[in-house]
């Protein structure tokens, strides 16, 4: 399931930057897309190789990462469970998680952030379980996330990825330093106070000069948003025909196109933008998109 993979690179019409792509790895797959596909292609690998017939992960009500991990383990013949933060509710995301069989565990908020406890606690005793951290989060994530700078073309000036674990970006990282190139690497931390993201990508990759993090344009923090970015949302994806999520590709790419405006580029440089897929976190904002 993880042999065929369709991720074109394709060129955005911009005013004053005239070399700038964007990886559409939005279009690998409908539901286990973009990062997703990624992160857990070393995942099933790994459970397969040990025998493992049953997923159990972590995520909110609105994670795509929670609908991917059904998708994918239902695909390769797996049970898979999740432990969902937060009362229990009833949405799009849950109900294909549900269609996927995905059995849903909802925990409140401050037993969630001791996940392993709450792997041992229903599953401590299951020979056949495979602990899948919140968003594939790990060293198989940053495996799969490197493989993406091959796939680019060798004279990238700045590639700009989101991140919310920092997975994503340590990959990202690590295949521009395994190549041996001079690629700069923007990250847009999706949450407030993302000061923390150097220390997480610094725990798969060394920290190098190629690393930039960008922490103001978060619009809010986690799954917040505010109406410039949802203008901008609605403007970006009438003029160019690409859905990107309030969440996460939405921010990323509003930096870009911010930091152009401060002449922060070179001319002519080559500015790649990653698309991590995600695009069903556009349900969770439905109502919002069209309030202003």
């Amino acid at each position: 399931m993880f042999k065929d993979l369709y991720s074109p690179l394709q060129q955005l019409s911009h005013p004053y930057l005239k070399d700038l792509w964007m990886k559409r790895d939005d279009l690998i797959d409908p539901y286990i897309s973009g990062n997703k596909w990624r992160k857990l292609k070393y995942i099933l690998q790994d459970a397969a190789a040990k025998g493992k017939t049953h997923l159990v992960t972590f995520g909110g009500a609105y994670s795509n990462h929670l609908v991917a991990t059904a998708s994918a383990a239902a695909r390769a013949g797996l049970k898979s469970t999740a432990f969902v933060r937060g009362e229990e509710l009833a949405n799009e995301m849950l109900v294909l998680c549900k269609l996927f069989g995905m059995h849903l565990i909802f925990i409140d908020r401050e037993s969630y952030r001791d996940k392993l406890s709450c792997y041992h606690k229903y599953f401590g005793n299951n020979p056949d379980s495979y602990f899948v951290d919140e968003g594939g989060a790990g060293s198989k994530a940053v495996k799969g996330c490197a493989e993406i700078i091959a796939e680019l073309p060798g004279d990238v000036d700045h590639i700009f990825c989101a991140a919310g674990t920092g997975a994503t970006a340590a990959g990202l990282l690590k295949g521009i330093q395994d190549a041996g190139l001079k690629t700069k690497l923007h990250v847009i931390p999706v949450l407030k106070g993302g000061e923390f993201m150097k220390d997480d990508i610094q725990r798969y990759v060394p920290f190098t000069e190629h690393l930039i993090v960008h922490t103001n344009y978060h619009f809010g923090g986690y799954a917040k948003t505010q109406p410039l970015l949802l203008a901008f949302i609605k403007q970006f994806i009438a003029e160019t025909g690409i859905l990107i999520d309030p969440v996460y590709t939405a921010k990323m790419c509003y930096a870009i196109y911010d930091m152009a405006d401060k002449n922060y580029f070179v001319e002519n440089q080559k500015i790649v933008a990653i698309h991590s897929g995600g695009l069903l976190g556009i349900m969770g904002m439905k109502e919002r998109l069209f309030e202003i």
